[in-house]
C-alpha cells in the first residue's frame, strides 16, 4: 500500500476534519454523513471493491437537487485543502536528520560539481551576477480560484507553518487550531466561482497581488541563499546590482485574439504598477527609517544632508517623499487628472542611488551587519523589480498589423500591402523605415481595429522604455512580420529601440524559423535597428494542438537548433523566449529538467519563459514555495550554460525523425482527419460549456469554427476535466509502438540514458498518462455521447491503454510512476475525492445541456465548482 509522508497526512486529516465541522453546523449531521459515504465509497472502490463502487454510485443518485452543489463545494473544497497541505509540506521545518530539498541544494551542488570540473571562483561569480532569467506572468483562463479564496489559503498554509513547532503550549496550539478553523470557516462560506468574467484590468491586479504577497518576500530570501552558496564556495559575494531573475507580464499588454485588451487598459495597467511599485517601496523606506537611527556616516553621506545628528533618516526622507510624489502622480493619472511630475521617479537609478550610498556608508563605519540585513533586502528589490514590478510584453496578432498597413497603403494610393510578395513587402517596409518623412498622414481615417493598433503603439512610444518589455508577433511567419511591427512603432513616435519578437507557433513556422530569422538579420539596416540582442519566441501550445506533442517537441528543438545557428552565423546574440503552459500538452512540466533538455547552445546565460494560469499561484504563491522554483530556475540555467547536454547523435536524430513523422500522423488522422471527432469532442467534453464560464477576459474561440478555432486552453483543459488528456499523449502510442515493432527499443533505452530532451519527454509523457482514466473518461461517454459516437471514445481509450503499455515497455516499470511511490500516493489520495466529483460533473452535464436557457442557475453554479474542483484535484487546467 502507497503511504504519504506521515506529517503531510495528519495535516491533510487536520484540514478536513476542520472542513467536517463546518460542513455539519451549516448542513447537518445527516448531510455530512453523506459526504463520508459518498467519500468511503470512491476510497474502496478505488481498491477494487464493488461494494464500495455502488455505495458511491447509489448515495450519488440519492442526493436532492438542492443537495449538488453543497456536495461539489464540499469535495472542491477538500482538494484544494490538501493542495495546500502539499505546498506547505514541500518548505516545512526539516530536522537535522531529515534529506535536504532538492531546490534548497541544487545551486551549492552545482557550483561545487563546476568548480571540481575546472572553472575558476571568478569566473563563476561573474557568470552567475550575469545571468538573464526573466519570468513571464501571463493571465490565461486557468486560474479559476478567486483572489478572494486564493488569500484565505495562503493565510491557511501560514497557520500550518505556525503549527509545525515541537515545543508548543498547550495554548498556543488551540489557537491556531481555532484560526484555522476560523480560516476554513470563511473559505467554506465564500463563493468560490467568480459571477462575471474578469477584466484584463482584474487580470493584471491578480498579478500584481503575486508580486506584493509573494514575490516581494521571496526574491530577497532567494538572493540571500545565492549569495550565501556563491560565498561559501568561491568567497565571493553577489554584488548589489545583480539580478538573475528579472519578471514581465502579459497581463494588460497580450492583445492577441482578445478584443477586451485596448490601448487605455494597456496604459492603466502600466500606471497600475508604478503605483503598486511606489506602494511597497514605501513600505520598505518606512521601516528603514525607523531602524536606521545611526549618527556614524561616511563622508561621503555627510555631505548630501544637513542632518548630521541622524544622517541616515534624513536621506531616506527625501526618498520616501519623491516615493509619494510617485504614487500620487500614478492616481492622479489613473483619474484622469494632469499632476505636475517634477519629483517622481523616473529612472532606477534614482531609486538606488540614496539606498546604495547608505549602504557604503554603514559598511565603511564598521556597521556591515546593519547593512547587510532589510537595506540589502530593499535594494535587491529595487535590482529585481525596478520601478514598474515587471516589465509589459504587448503581443498582438500579425495579420493585424498587416491589415492595418494595408489600409494605410491603400488611403495612399499604393495598392494593397497584404497582397504584395514578401520580396515586396520587405522592400517597401525597409525604404520607410529609412525614411526621414512620415508615412502615415495625420487625416489618415483608420478604421476602428486599425485604430485601436495605432492607438497601442503610441502607448508604447509614450511609455519608459524600462517599463516595457518585448512587442510579440503572433503567428509569425516570415521577416515582414517583424518590419511592419518597426515601421507602425515609427510611426507613431517610438524613437528609441524596442525587441520586436517574432513568435513561431505551428508546425509549418517552427520548420521554417531559422530560415526566417536568416533572412531578417542579412536585411540591410536592420541590425542596426536591433541594437543588441534577436530574441525569438518559441510556441508549445498551438504547436502542440496543430501536430501532437510528438512531431511539435522535435520541432521546437529542431528550431531553436537552427536558430543558435543562424545567430552564431550573423554574430548575434540569441535570447529564447519559451512559450510553454502549464500542462504537458502546452509544453508544461517540470522546469528544471526542461531546461536542461534544451539543446545545446541554446541556453547561454539567458532564458525567458512565460508562467501561465494556475501555475503562477502553485510555483510562486506561497514564498517559500516561489524561493524553492526561483532556486530551480537559476540552478537549471547556470548548469545548462556551462554544462550543456549533449547534442544528439545522428541515429538518436533519425529515430526522433520517425517518431515525430509516425506521431504527426496517428494524431492528425483523429483530430484533423476522422469525419466524427468534432461531434465527438464536444459530446464527451465540456468544451462547450468551458466556453460560457467566466473563467478569464479572452474568448475561447479565436474565430467561429472547430478544433482548430479553438484556443490551445480550453481544448487542453477540456480533456483534462474528462481524464482522458487526449492531447498530451495522441501520437506517442504509434510512434513508440512503431519503435517497438521495429526492434529500436534497445535505442530508444539509449537515448532515454543519455539524451536529456527524449529521457524529460518520456518522463512528462508518464507523468501524464499516470494522471489520465480511462474509466472516469468512459463514465462521461456512456451518459453523454450519442451511441453512434461511442465507437470512436472506446478506440481513444484502446489508444490510452496503448500508450501506457509502451511507457512502461520503455521504463521497464510495473506500473506508471512506479519510482516515485509519493507521488503516487499523492494521486490515490486525490483520487478519492476527484471520483466524486466527475460522476457529478457528468450527471451535471447533461441536466445542463437539457436546459434550455442554461444561465446564472444553482446547476449551471454546481457545474463550475465540479470544473474548479477537478482542476484543484489534478493541479493542471490548460
Amino acid at each position: 500500500m502507497l503511504e504519504i509522508d506521515a506529517r503531510l497526512r495528519e495535516d491533510v486529516h487536520l484540514l478536513g476534519e476542520l472542513l467536517g465541522e463546518c460542513i455539519r453546523n451549516q448542513h447537518g449531521e445527516t448531510f455530512f454523513d453523506k459526504i463520508e459515504r459518498i467519500r468511503l465509497g470512491a476510497k474502496t472502490a478505488r481498491r477494487g471493491s464493488a461494494e464500495g463502487a455502488e455505495q458511491l454510485t447509489g448515495t450519488l443518485d440519492s442526493l436532492r437537487e438542492e443537495e449538488l452543489l453543497p456536495v461539489a463545494r464540499a469535495f472542491n473544497q477538500f482538494l484544494n485543502l490538501a493542495n495546500i497541505a502539499e505546498q506547505y509540506h514541500e518548505v516545512r521545518r526539516r530536522g537535522t536528520e531529515e534529506p535536504v530539498p532538492f531546490a534548497d541544494r541544487a545551486l551549492p551542488e552545482l557550483l561545487g560539481r563546476l568548480l571540481a570540473g575546472g572553472h575558476s571562483a571568478d569566473a563563476l561569480a561573474r557568470q552567475l551576477g550575469r545571468l538573464d532569467i526573466e519570468l513571464v506572468l501571463t493571465a490565461h483562463p486557468t486560474e479559476v480560484t478567486r483572489r478572494t479564496l486564493i488569500r484565505k489559503y495562503e493565510a491557511i498554509a501560514a497557520q500550518l507553518g505556525a503549527l509545525d513547532h515541537r515545543d508548543l503550549s498547550p495554548d498556543e496550539n488551540a489557537e491556531i487550531r481555532a484560526r484555522l478553523q476560523r480560516l476554513i470557516a470563511e473559505a467554506w462560506y465564500t463563493d468560490e466561482i467568480r459571477r462575471a468574467k474578469p477584466t484584463p484590468v482584474d487580470e493584471a491586479k491578480w498579478g500584481f497581488s503575486v508580486f506584493e504577497h509573494s514575490l516581494w518576500q521571496a526574491v530577497p530570501a532567494f538572493l540571500r541563499s545565492v549569495d550565501r552558496a556563491l560565498q561559501q564556495a568561491t568567497g565571493l559575494r553577489l554584488p548589489l546590482q545583480a539580478a538573475p531573475i528579472r519578471f514581465a507580464s502579459w497581463m494588460g499588454g497580450d492583445r492577441d485574439g482578445n478584443p477586451n485588451v485596448t490601448a487605455q487598459v494597456t496604459r492603466e495597467v502600466l500606471l497600475l504598477a508604478r503605483w503598486m511599485a511606489a506602494d511597497l517601496y514605501l513600505r520598505d523606506i518606512d521601516q528603514l527609517a525607523a531602524e536606521l537611527s545611526m549618527q556614524e556616516a561616511s563622508d561621503e553621506l555627510l555631505a548630501r544632508v544637513s542632518d548630521r545628528r541622524e544622517p541616515y533618516r534624513a536621506l531616506l526622507k527625501r526618498l520616501r517623499e519623491r516615493l509619494r510624489a510617485t504614487r500620487g502622480w500614478a492616481a492622479a493619472l489613473l483619474q484622469g487628472e494632469q499632476p505636475r511630475a517634477d519629483s517622481v521617479l523616473q529612472d532606477n537609478r534614482d531609486l538606488r542611488e540614496p539606498l546604495e550610498l547608505c549602504y557604503r556608508s554603514l559598511h565603511a563605519c564598521g556597521m556591515g551587519v546593519i547593512a547587510d540585513g532589510p537595506l540589502l533586502d530593499c535594494l535587491r528589490r529595487a535590482a529585481t523589480f525596478g520601478l514598474f514590478l515587471g516589465r509589459l510584453d504587448i503581443r498582438q496578432d500579425a495579420t493585424r498589423h498587416s491589415e492595418a498597413l494595408s489600409e494605410i497603403t491603400e488611403y495612399l494610393g499604393l495598392g494593397r500591402y497584404a497582397e504584395w510578395d514578401e520580396e515586396a513587402r520587405c522592400a517597401f517596409l525597409q525604404r520607410e523605415l529609412d525614411s526621414r518623412r512620415p508615412l502615415l498622414p495625420a487625416s489618415f481615417p483608420a478604421s476602428a481595429e486599425t485604430a485601436e493598433v495605432l492607438a497601442t503603439c503610441r502607448e508604447v512610444a509614450a511609455a519608459p522604455a524600462a517599463s516595457l518589455g518585448s512587442y510579440v508577433i503572433s503567428m509569425a511567419r516570415a521577416a515582414s512580420d517583424v518590419l511592419v511591427v518597426q515601421l507602425l512603432l515609427k510611426e507613431c513616435g517610438l524613437a528609441r529601440p524596442m525587441r520586436v519578437v517574432p513568435l513561431f507557433e505551428t508546425l509549418a513556422d517552427l520548420d521554417n524559423a531559422g530560415q526566417a530569422i536568416d533572412r531578417l538579420l542579412g536585411l540591410p539596416g536592420y541590425r542596426t535597428r536591433l541594437q543588441g540582442l534577436q530574441e525569438v519566441m518559441i510556441g508549445y501550445s498551438d504547436s502542440a494542438k496543430d501536430a501532437g506533442t510528438t512531431a511539435a517537441a522535435w520541432a521546437q528543438y529542431r528550431a531553436q537548433e537552427a536558430l543558435v545557428e543562424v545567430c552564431r552565423r550573423h554574430g548575434v546574440e540569441l535570447l529564447l523566449f519559451h512559450g510553454r503552459g502549464g500542462t504537458v500538452g502546452r509544453g508544461g512540466g517540470p522546469a528544471h529538467a526542461a531546461i536542461l533538455s534544451q539543446p545545446p547552445g541554446s541556453v547561454a546565460g539567458r532564458f525567458r519563459t512565460t508562467e501561465q494560469g494556475e501555475m503562477i499561484r502553485f510555483k510562486f504563491g506561497l514564498p517559500n514555495v516561489a524561493v524553492q522554483n526561483l532556486n530551480l530556475y537559476l540552478a537549471a540555467v547556470l548548469e545548462a550554460t556551462l554544462l550543456p547536454p549533449p547534442a544528439p547523435e545522428p541515429a538518436w536524430r533519425a529515430l526522433m525523425d520517425r517518431l515525430a513523422e509516425d506521431g504527426l500522423s496517428a494524431y492528425r488522422a483523429v483530430v484533423r482527419e476522422h469525419p466524427q471527432f468534432v461531434d465527438y469532442f464536444r459530446q464527451a467534453t465540456p468544451e462547450q460549456e468551458l466556453g460560457r464560464l467566466p473563467l478569464g477576459s479572452r474568448p475561447a474561440k479565436r474565430r467561429a469554427g472547430g478544433v482548430e478555432s479553438l484556443r490551445a486552453i480550453p481544448w487542453i483543459f477540456a480533456w483534462t476535466q474528462t481524464r482522458l488528456m487526449l492531447p498530451a499523449w495522441l501520437g506517442w502510442e504509434t510512434a513508440l509502438d512503431n519503435a517497438l515493432q521495429r526492434g529500436e527499443g534497445e535505442l530508444l533505452a539509449q537515448m532515454r540514458q543519455r539524451w536529456p530532451f527524449f529521457d524529460s519527454r518520456i518522463h512528462m509523457l508518464e507523468m501524464v498518462l499516470a494522471k489520465s482514466d480511462a474509466g472516469i473518461a468512459w463514465l462521461y461517454d456512456e451518459r453523454l455521447v450519442e451511441p453512434a459516437l461511442r465507437t470512436l471514445g472506446q478506440h481513444m481509450r484502446g489508444r490510452l491503454s496503448q500508450a501506457c503499455a509502451a511507457v512502461l515497455s520503455l521504463t521497464g516499470h510495473t506500473r506508471l510512476l512506479g519510482q516515485s511511490p509519493e507521488t503516487l500516493a499523492a494521486f490515490s489520495v486525490r483520487n478519492t475525492y476527484l471520483d466524486p466529483l466527475h460522476l457529478l460533473q457528468v450527471e451535471l452535464l447533461a441536466r445542463y445541456r437539457r436546459q434550455e436557457e442554461p444561465a446564472d442557475t444553482p446547476l449551471e453554479q454546481a457545474l463550475l465548482v465540479t470544473v474548479a474542483g477537478i482542476a484543484a484535484g489534478l493541479r493542471n487546467t490548460g
